[in-house]
């Protein structure tokens, strides 16, 4: 056996190669890229015999993506993906002096594949399919959360100079306010606006009732108002205008990113599966699959898959003492995700409204309440996909509803 620690940068790699007694073999900074991967072959090269398997190397780096992890997995290593935050625990556990260094790190992760790699989580075996999945789907979700950040910017901005704007436009982000805004970004040039002007943009962004609304937003747009002097009402218009322009091409990016989202989701195996559980459509659904990934084999039991999305509660037991409380260590991403899902969950499933009710009448919470739901729909998800089964609503809830007869 040879372990590898690998703690990376963006342009280089320390590396640190250890025996199974832990004895250093080699040590070596190398670039990013091909000539990088070609030099840290060539050193576990010269450490193995010529009959040895490359599952002999073990290999410990902070990251589970890029082409540097892609090239490590294709030469048939065996390679694990190590949170910074258990390296640190680490280092604080063999050193107390507090000194950092990249070749100390990567030292420290060779020292912790060689003891502990049995306890660490290998880079998931996920499809291309999958990995493509999760880049689209991680790209439409960071576009959202930049429109939700701007739209707050431009809310802040009109809240200081033209709070009419905030009772005329309920949605900000809409395409219709957007607009508006863009012809007439502060209060006396919106107070021009006419009512057909109004009317044409609410009926390109395929509004309904479109003259009441006409008339209640130019009636908004028209009353009377705390303002600011001139210089300053011109300086935050021209402020609007830029956060509208901006808002609009974030519209646009989120409808395309989302036709690439549904396309590369629709065509994966297990999409049939998974928008088959309650409160998933192809965009919740391409999130989850995305977090969770499509190897088989990643989650021993149905309690692994649920600890990872971080739905379980976490127990802790000293003495008298005995606590639960909530994981808030978690994949921010797939969490969101299956909230979501929660929520949508209890509109459409007899069974999870009734399994929330029940946990609301022990004297759970709301969230706690919709975070049990979610743990309880993390495992159904994880039953279905084990055996290839879509959802089946009677099968899923019928043990809780014997219970309850009972």
């Amino acid at each position: 056996m040879l372990f590898v620690g690998d703690d990376w940068a963006e342009d280089h790699h320390d590396v640190e190669l250890q025996d199974v007694q832990g004895r250093g073999l080699a040590k070596a900074r190398l670039e990013e890229g091909i000539a990088g991967i070609a030099r840290l072959h060539e050193l576990i090269g010269r450490q193995l015999d010529e009959n040895a398997e490359a599952d002999q190397v073990v290999i410990g780096i902070e990251t589970d993506r890029g082409p540097w992890v892609q090239a490590l997995i294709a030469a048939g290593y065996r390679v694990y993906a190590i949170n910074p935050l258990q390296v640190a625990r680490f280092r604080e556990s063999t050193s107390v002096s507090g000194a950092k260094s990249d070749p100390a790190d990567a030292h420290t992760i060779a020292d912790m594949v060689r003891l502990q790699h049995h306890q660490l989580r290998p880079v998931a075996g996920d499809t291309a399919e999958a990995e493509a999945i999760k880049v689209v789907a991680r790209a439409h979700k960071t576009l959202i959360w930049e429109r939700n950040r701007h739209m707050l910017r431009l809310r802040h901005a009109l809240r200081e100079f033209f709070p009419s704007a905030l009772a005329a436009f309920g949605d900000l982000a809409g395409a219709d306010a957007l607009e508006l805004l863009a012809k007439a970004p502060d209060p006396d040039s919106a107070a021009r606006l006419t009512t057909a002007q109004i009317t044409a943009a609410l009926k390109r962004a395929r509004r309904h009732h479109v003259a009441d609304k006409a008339q209640k937003i130019r009636a908004a747009l028209r009353a009377e108002q705390l303002g600011q002097p001139a210089i300053v009402t011109s300086a935050y218009s021209a402020t609007v205008r830029a956060q509208a322009a901006i808002l609009t091409t974030l519209n646009e990016q989120i409808k395309s990113m989302q036709e690439q989202v549904e396309a590369h989701f629709g065509r994966h195996p297990d999409a049939e599966i998974i928008v088959s559980q309650p409160g998933l459509g192809m965009i919740l659904g391409a999130r989850v699959l995305a977090e969770f990934g499509d190897d088989p084999d990643r989650y021993a039991s149905a309690k692994a898959r649920k600890n990872y999305a971080g739905t379980s509660p976490i127990t802790r037991a000293s003495g008298r003492k005995h606590v639960v409380t909530a994981r808030y260590v978690h994949n921010d991403r797939l969490i969101d995700a299956l909230g979501r899902q929660a929520y949508a969950a209890m509109i459409c499933s007899p069974g999870s409204r009734a399994y929330y009710d029940q946990q609301r009448a022990r004297g759970l919470g709301h969230h706690a309440a919709v975070r049990q739901l979610a743990n309880r729909l993390v495992g159904i998800l994880h039953g279905c996909l084990r055996t290839g089964t879509t959802y089946d609503e009677a099968t899923a809830w019928s043990h809780r509803t014997e219970q309850v007869a009972a």
